[in-house]
């Protein structure tokens, strides 16, 4: 079925390539992708030619029946000033999303959204997945903002579209493309915690052929921020590269390859340990060495028999030497996935349809300690939506999915939106799908309780199966100068035989499937202003997860109580100011214990320098909330530290400075 699969997608390029070489000259071009037939403009102009790459169907924002969140370029151009190396903290910023860290010594951590587990959220890079199994644990947010165009959030299940795994959402990350002007980014950045930066990202085009190309270098020495003689911060050394290539083969064919490629040190532990001053009493350290390449081809042809075929692929390698004391997780992993997808809109439907397949394949490498299994899994999955303009009004998507694992067998994925304009500023969606997760070792569950004692999977175990509803209304209007967007979501998640860590002898921990549901159910509200130049975003999330055991045990590192604001002003070419604040409330740890609750502040200034130079005075975390204020990061001796749960930032107070020279 694989190579089935393969030769689908090649057969379908070199077609939709021929077909274009033998087309007439006058053959009419695609309308634009921003229209939709019987759905009314947006009211505010500002989100207007937002267009939307992960629903397959390159639809506007305010078009779509499902509830999509964007941090367009503008947000990655001013992330890329406050945080040059990793995505942690802008995604961070939104209400329904939480960041929580999973290591007081090797800086990683997991995406929570709308209360649970990370494994839940499926990540995405153009729309491929390309951070599954080993790959998707260890550094995934190390993403630089200057090489992206936006960031998508979609929120609630989406698995008809793209597999199970995208049970409590989807975040896909969309690389620039070049435009008609050349470009050039040079950003250099150095912060308190001893971090250094250095970017570059060019992009042109020419007639027949684009390029842009991201270059990134990361430097950080370790820091022992509550002084209790382990790092809070890691030694990094990171390298970045990604260049692709575009070959416009027509107006209406475009080919696109790439190449990514990562490679990254990570070492924390013992500050003695690390200054080469190892003794009988100061001996543990933690090292994360790993190598991250990614290959990937696009095909896109417009106009073809009326719709647009896409046809596309990644294999991707990673490689992970992982060593925690005495003990070592060293392994390789390889993802393979293939998709061709065809959308065509016809009167009042809006088609897609396609076929994809997904492998991965795990391997121990030498020296690994650990009792994990080699795997291979492989889905093969056909896909189909319709996106009916039943009225001008009202418009009804409905998709199909059905996937087959070589291991644990068939599914059956429904889904169904709607969304209903009865003026046009107001939107009101309905959305409710299903999903499933099959049983995998490597998740943030695993990650948090590390994997020294994890036994390998057992046979007999199910897939998780899970329900989500979502409901959303948006309300857009003016106020004389004053802009208004008020959105208030409600969502609601069933999942089926969890899969959890179990404590079994010796002090060993299996995954089993639990006999019992895990119940997320909550609300999302976000409100902006904007006015000449002033912007203010107030967000509020609650959030209820609990499993149905006898305790009724919450889910951990989930807080029930987010609310997160940004306060901005802008004076164009010349000055922005921001200040940004978030408050995290009643979140759990294991067994229902409460932590503590904390404010997160931060503020920046920006000042443009004519058309080339921007320079950034950023701060994160201004009043050092801090989880080592209050408790040990650590427990038993020096020389056999048991690192605790994180429920909060540990990295304190973080000043950063940085000049970006643009052309």
């Amino acid at each position: 079925m694989q190579q089935l699969l393969y030769t689908i997608v090649f057969l379908c390029s070199v077609f939709a390539a021929q077909a274009q070489i033998i087309a007439k000259d006058s053959a009419t071009r695609q309308a634009p992708a921003d229209t939709v037939p019987g759905l009314p403009k947006p009211q505010v102009r500002n989100i207007a030619e937002v267009v939307i790459s992960s629903t397959r169907t390159n639809s506007r924002l305010e078009d779509l029946p499902m509830k999509v969140e964007v941090l367009g370029q503008e947000d990655m151009q001013e992330e890329s000033g406050i945080k040059p190396g990793n995505v942690a903290s802008i995604l961070g910023d939104l209400s329904v999303i939480h960041i929580q860290n999973t290591s007081a010594v090797n800086g990683n951590n997991a995406i929570r959204m709308q209360g649970l587990d990370g494994k839940y959220t499926q990540l995405l890079r153009d729309g491929m997945p390309v951070y599954e199994g080993l790959s998707g644990n260890f550094g995934v947010l190390a993403i630089p903002p200057l090489d992206l165009k936006q960031i998508e959030i979609i929120k609630g299940s989406i698995s008809t579209l793209y597999g199970g795994g995208a049970i409590a959402g989807m975040i896909n990350f969309i690389a620039k493309t070049p435009g008609n002007e050349p470009e050039l980014n040079v950003l250099l950045n150095r912060s308190t915690l001893k971090e250094n930066n250095v970017n570059t990202y060019y992009a042109q085009r020419w007639k027949k052929t684009g390029l842009t190309l991201f270059a990134g270098a990361t430097v950080q020495n370790e820091s022992d921020v509550n002084k209790d003689g382990f790092s809070d911060v890691p030694r990094l050394r990171q390298y970045t590269l990604h260049p692709r290539f575009f070959y416009y083969i027509d107006p209406n064919t475009t080919l696109v390859a790439g190449y990514t490629g990562t490679i990254e040190k990570r070492a924390g532990g013992d500050m003695q340990v690390l200054a080469h001053d190892m003794d009988s009493v100061h001996q543990y350290t933690e090292t994360n060495n790993s190598h991250r390449h990614s290959i990937d081809l696009q095909f896109t042809r417009k106009q073809l028999g009326g719709g647009t075929l896409t046809a596309k692929g990644v294999n991707s390698y990673y490689r992970l030497d992982n060593t925690e004391g005495t003990f070592a997780l060293r392994g390789n992993q390889g993802n393979l996935y293939a998709e061709v997808a065809y959308n065509k809109k016809s009167g009042r439907h809006n088609w897609v349809l396609g076929l994809n397949d997904t492998g991965e394949k795990y391997k121990r490498a030498g020296g690994d300690s650990s009792l994990i299994n080699n795997y291979t899994y492989n889905t093969t999955g056909l896909f189909a939506q319709d996106g009916f303009n039943i009225t001008r009004q009202l418009m009804m998507e409905a998709g199909l999915r059905i996937d087959y694992h070589n291991v644990y067998g068939w599914y059956i994925l429904p889904r169904l939106a709607v969304v209903y304009k009865p003026i046009d500023a107001l939107s009101i969606r309905l959305s409710g799908g299903t999903g499933y997760k099959t049983p995998a070792i490597f998740t943030s569950q695993t990650q948090n309780i590390a994997y020294r004692d994890l036994l390998p999977l057992t046979t007999g175990m199910q897939s998780e199966k899970s329900r989500g509803l979502n409901v959303d209304a948006g309300y857009q209007t003016a106020l004389g100068p004053v802009e208004i967007t008020i959105d208030q979501a409600l969502y609601y998640t069933y999942i089926k035989h969890p899969i959890l860590p179990v404590m079994q002898a010796e002090g060993k921990i299996s995954l089993q499937n639990q006999p019992y549901e895990c119940r997320s159910l909550g609300t999302d509200t976000y409100i902006r202003f904007s006015y000449n130049g002033l912007e203010l975003y107030v967000g509020y999330n609650h959030t209820t997860s609990k499993y149905s055991d006898p305790d009724h045990t919450f889910v951990p590192f989930a807080p029930r109580d987010k609310f997160a604001s940004t306060l901005a002003y802008e004076i164009p070419d010349k000055w922005r100011f921001g200040i940004e604040s978030a408050w995290i409330g009643h979140q759990y740890l294991y067994n229902n214990q409460l932590a503590p609750n904390y404010w997160f502040w931060a503020a920046m200034i920006s000042r443009q320098f004519g058309d080339h130079f921007t320079v950034v005075l950023n701060g994160e975390n201004i009043f050092d909330a801090r989880q080592g204020k209050r408790e040990a990061l650590y427990t038993g001796s020096i020389t056999q530290p048991q690192f605790l749960p994180l429920w909060g930032p540990i990295d304190g107070r973080t000043i950063n400075f940085s000049v970006k020279y643009t052309l």
